[in-house]
């Protein structure tokens, strides 16, 4: 894991590559929508999303399990699984995802910064103002510090391989499938719950790993306490209101999407809306977080 988030840090998924062989989540995502096509109808939806699911989950444990066990032992293999899980973390994708925001609201340029907050949160971007855009963001990189960095890392320190593989194919589960949707109600059902199961522990490392490098851990404690039991999500919450109370700041709170209002509760309610200056402290949070996590799994390692 540590390779993996090394290559990570330094290379991303380069473009190229990208456009050469797809990235492993695209493989998956293509296998899921084939399944919501062809499965998600009729009766018994939720049963069917349940093996639909199983099979994805499956299928992603059984191919990293098989790459594993054609490693050689030692350091080498160590370092060809590294290589190997590379992909499956998106420490630097969401760091430049987030930066790509951070700049055009630091140099006022609003629409620049709607349209890149567009590209990783699915609120209506034309209804936010600069705190709606900082917000989004922050709550963006928060959560999928979780998501995309330190529960991958965390499954493939307990579970090798088969382990952030099955992970990855969980998270993409619920990203396609789990939304409380018409068409999705019955068939993510599993796929959500199986997720919410699945960042339990890692949600809530990613949180203190946040509350630490924030450098007000007190205040993130107690917001964390307080407030991440609110959330719309039983795992969410927690690396959200820790960002929150690191940077002094209010978080969530109602937002428009194209179809509805979501009236969410907030996260440090009483705090001043976040800025451009906030987006950029939370930027050099996440930075120090994970460099932390890198620090623990090298503990690890040695002991």
């Amino acid at each position: 894991m540590l390779v993996a988030l090394g290559i990570d840090a330094v290379l991303g998924w380069p473009a190229a590559l990208y456009r050469r062989c797809g990235h492993p989540v695209t493989w998956l995502g293509a296998l899921i929508a084939a399944l919501d096509r062809r499965w998600n109808r009729g009766r018994r939806r939720r049963l069917k999303g349940a093996a639909a699911a199983g099979l994805v989950i499956l299928l992603a444990a059984a191919a990293g399990a098989l790459l594993q066990a054609a490693l050689p032992a030692g350091v080498w293999g160590a370092v060809l699984a590294g290589v190997v899980a590379w992909p499956l973390i998106a420490a630097r994708s969401l760091h430049d995802h987030v930066a790509a925001v951070a700049r055009p609201l630091a140099s006022g340029d609003l629409e620049g910064a709607r349209a890149a907050v567009a590209m990783i949160v699915g609120r209506d971007p034309a209804a936010l103002d600069e705190a709606g855009v900082a917000r989004a963001a922050l709550e963006s990189l928060a959560e999928n510090a979780s998501d995309g960095v330190i529960a991958p890392l965390f499954w493939g320190a307990v579970a090798g391989l088969p382990g952030i593989a099955a992970y990855k194919a969980v998270n993409t589960l619920d990203s396609m499938i789990g939304h409380r949707t018409a068409r999705h109600e019955d068939f993510g059902w599993a796929a959500a719950r199986i997720d919410d199961v699945a960042n339990l522990i890692p949600a809530r490392l990613t949180a203190l790993l946040v509350a630490l490098a924030g450098g007000r851990f007190g205040a993130a404690w107690r917001v964390m306490r307080r407030d991440a039991r609110h959330h719309r999500s039983p795992n969410g919450g927690w690396p959200e209101a820790a960002m929150a109370g690191a940077l002094g700041v209010r978080l969530s709170g109602p937002r428009i999407y194209a179809d509805r209002v979501a009236a969410e509760p907030w996260l440090n309610a009483g705090a001043d809306d976040p800025g451009a200056g906030e987006l950029r402290r939370g930027l050099a949070v996440y930075r120090r977080a994970v460099a932390l996590a890198a620090a623990v799994l090298a503990v690890v390692a040695l002991v």
